[in-house]
């Protein structure tokens, strides 16, 4: 895995890549870094294609815009087609976890003329709905949902850089297969759940004296590492444009994604103990006419690809070489 600099979309953007061939784009979420592509990309190396994991708008060492404004996902996909062109490459498949995974349906539905696959992890894809996103939201005097935690510039990252190794620890293993059960208010403590507006989100969150056998003392310190130098700020910035975004995409209402398109889903992720998501996960048929049947990954959770590294890398490259 060889890391370089390449810039797109007006950024420099720090990127892994690995292997020659047809070009898979590898996209992260909050909080990783492309390093939580590092088994993908030895597998799609391997077995023939070319690779490329950027650590996203706002993290590791990408560059960082000041303004929150700069982190709608018309940036996110400028970036990942600025990639695409910068690389010299006509045509990728995209591939996304959490935030990555918005990022890559977003690529799927603006710009199938440059994508021409999308492999989506965890978050399904929903129509525009009818109102704002943070009035959706639950919250009461006491809680707020994560995303709703995350809005006010400031407080998440007193919170999260307080003590990065702990706060990364935490969140990993609290949203991971081997946190507990995962299902509709069963009580298991949830990094993506409420947020107690007294003691913040990482106090309930349990840390581990053992870490599960998918991540290692090294991973974690790569993480924290990344996560001590840019900070949390980056990537609470994708949160703080969920109403932008809203407004902005009100052009894009009622179109479909029209490419060929996989959807993976830990049988203990986090999202699943969201009311309703199961039904959107159901629904997706209408809104991806293209899609392939979904794939539950029994007893993982949220981080599929570190997670489940041989299966998720299986089934992309299934996926792949069915095009």
């Amino acid at each position: 895995m060889q890391y370089r600099f390449i810039e797109a979309n007006g950024i420099c953007m720090n990127v892994a890549e690995q292997g020659k061939g047809p070009l898979v784009l590898l996209c992260h979420g909050f909080p990783e870094t492309s390093y939580s592509w590092r088994h993908q990309l030895a597998s799609l190396a391997d077995a023939g294609f070319h690779a490329v994991a950027p650590d996203m708008r706002g993290y590791g060492k990408t560059e960082s815009p000041a303004e929150t404004d700069q982190y709608t996902v018309f940036h996110l996909v400028g970036d990942m087609v600025g990639l695409l062109d910068s690389l010299e490459s006509e045509t990728a498949i995209i591939v996304g976890n959490d935030w990555g995974t918005t990022v890559a349906w977003q690529a799927a539905l603006m710009r199938p003329d440059r994508f021409r696959g999308v492999v989506a992890l965890g978050v399904p894809m929903m129509g525009q709905p009818p109102i704002p996103p943070t009035q959706l939201f639950p919250q009461t005097n006491d809680a707020l949902l994560y995303a709703l935690y995350f809005q006010v510039p400031g407080t998440a990252e007193a919170e999260f850089e307080r003590d990065v190794p702990t706060t990364m620890r935490k969140l990993l293993y609290g949203a991971s297969g081997e946190a507990g059960p995962r299902q509709e208010n069963d009580g298991t403590p949830n990094p993506f759940g409420m947020v107690s507006r007294r003691d913040g989100l990482l106090a309930p969150l349990p840390s581990p004296a053992q870490l599960p056998i998918w991540l290692t003392e090294t991973d974690l310190d790569t993480f924290a590492t990344a996560f001590v130098e840019s900070g949390f700020r980056g990537g609470l910035n994708y949160y703080r444009n969920l109403d932008r975004n809203w407004r902005l995409q009100a052009s894009l209402n009622g179109k479909t994604v029209d490419i060929p398109a996989l959807y993976m889903v830990g049988e203990r992720d986090v999202g699943l103990s969201i009311p309703g998501m199961r039904e959107l996960i159901a629904a997706m048929p209408g809104l991806v006419p293209m899609l392939k049947e979904p794939i539950f990954l029994p007893g993982c959770g949220h981080w599929a690809p570190q997670e489940r590294p041989q299966q998720v890398s299986t089934a992309i490259l299934d996926f792949v070489r069915s095009l």
